[in-house]
C-alpha cells in the first residue's frame, strides 16, 4: 500500500505528512493485535516530517486498537504543548520521546513497550539477549542495556538520560522496565520491536528447559554479524521495510479503516 488519502489530508497534510501518520496508525494497531501493547499506556512515536521541532503522539486514553492515522497531535519536542490536533499528552511519553527524538539523529522514530517476554528479561539480573541463534546474534550489536531504574519517567530529564544509553544503538532494554527501539523510519523502528521480542521469547522458551543455553562460536558469531550487515543481496526496499509493508497488507484485509 502506498497511502490512503483521506478528505482532510488533501487540504491540512502534505502526502509525505499523511503517509507517516498512516504507517504510525499501523503500527499502533499491528502492536496491539501482537501482543505488543499494555492498556493505553506505552508510546509509539514519530517526527513530524518537514517540522523537527514536533512529533506525533496519539490523545491520551486512546487504545492502541482503535488508533487512526487522522487521530495524531503533534506535540513539540521543547515544551510539550499540543501544537496541532486535540487531546492530553500523556507525561511520561513526553519526557522519554522527546528528549531521545531531539538527541539522536537516528531516532526519527521512538517505539517503548511493556511487550512481555523482553520486559521479563529486564527484570533479570542478567537481562542481556544471548548469542544462541542468528537472530540473537543479529540483534547483538544493536542492543544497548541500561541497568538503573530510576522510577516513573515524568521528568524530560530521565529520557535525556535514556538517550546517552541507548548512543548509536537501536535497541535499548530498560532495566526493571520495558523497551525502547528507534529508527529513521516507522519500519525500521517496529521491524526491531517484532524481533526482540521473538529473540526473547525463544530465550525464555530456552530457559524454561533448565538445560544450559548452547553459545555459538565465535567465529560463527562474527560471520553472523557480518552477514547481517550485509544489504547488498537485496535490491529495492529493505527487508524491515518489505516486514511492515507485508504486515500492512494484513491490516488492510482485516482493519482498513486504520489508514482514516
Amino acid at each position: 500500500m502506498q497511502f490512503q488519502v483521506s478528505p482532510k489530508s488533501l487540504s491540512e497534510y502534505s502526502a509525505e505528512e499523511w503517509q507517516a501518520r498512516v504507517d504510525l496508525a499501523a503500527a499502533h494497531r499491528l502492536a496491539f493485535i501482537q501482543g505488543f501493547s499494555e492498556g493505553i499506556f506505552n508510546h509509539l512515536t514519530f517526527v513530524v516530517p518537514g517540522k523537527s521541532d514536533r512529533y506525533y503522539q496519539i490523545p491520551f486514553g486512546t487504545h492502541w486498537s482503535e488508533v487512526t492515522a487522522s487521530c495524531f497531535m503533534e506535540v513539540g519536542i521543547d515544551d510539550g504543548e499540543v501544537k496541532s490536533g486535540e487531546g492530553e499528552v500523556e507525561r511520561s511519553c513526553y519526557c522519554i520521546h522527546a528528549p531521545i527524538h531531539k538527541a539522536l539523529p537516528q531516532a526519527k522514530a521512538v517505539f517503548h513497550t511493556h511487550m512481555p517476554h523482553a520486559s521479563a528479561l529486564t527484570r533479570l539480573e542478567d537481562p542481556r539477549i544471548k548469542e544462541i541463534g542468528q537472530t540473537e546474534v543479529g540483534l547483538s550489536g544493536a542492543i544497548a542495556y541500561d541497568d538503573e531504574y530510576t522510577g516513573p519517567a515524568l521528568d524530560p530529564a530521565e529520557g535525556a538520560r535514556l538517550a546517552k544509553v541507548i548512543g548509536d544503538k537501536t535497541v535499548l532494554f530498560m532495566a526493571n522496565h520495558g523497551i525502547s527501539t528507534v529508527g529513521a523510519t516507522v519500519a525500521e523502528a517496529y521491524d526491531m520491536l517484532y524481533y526482540v521480542e521473538r529473540a526473547a521469547q525463544v530465550q525464555i522458551y530456552a530457559m524454561w528447559t533448565g538445560q544450559k543455553l548452547k553459545q555459538l562460536p565465535a567465529p560463527v558469531v562474527e560471520k553472523t554479524k557480518r552477514d547481517y550487515k550485509d544489504d547488498h543481496l537485496y535490491k529495492g526496499p529493505t527487508p524491515a521495510q518489505r516486514h511492515f509493508d507485508a504486515l500492512k497488507r494484513m491490516l488492510d484485509r482485516k482493519e482498513p479503516d486504520y489508514a482514516t
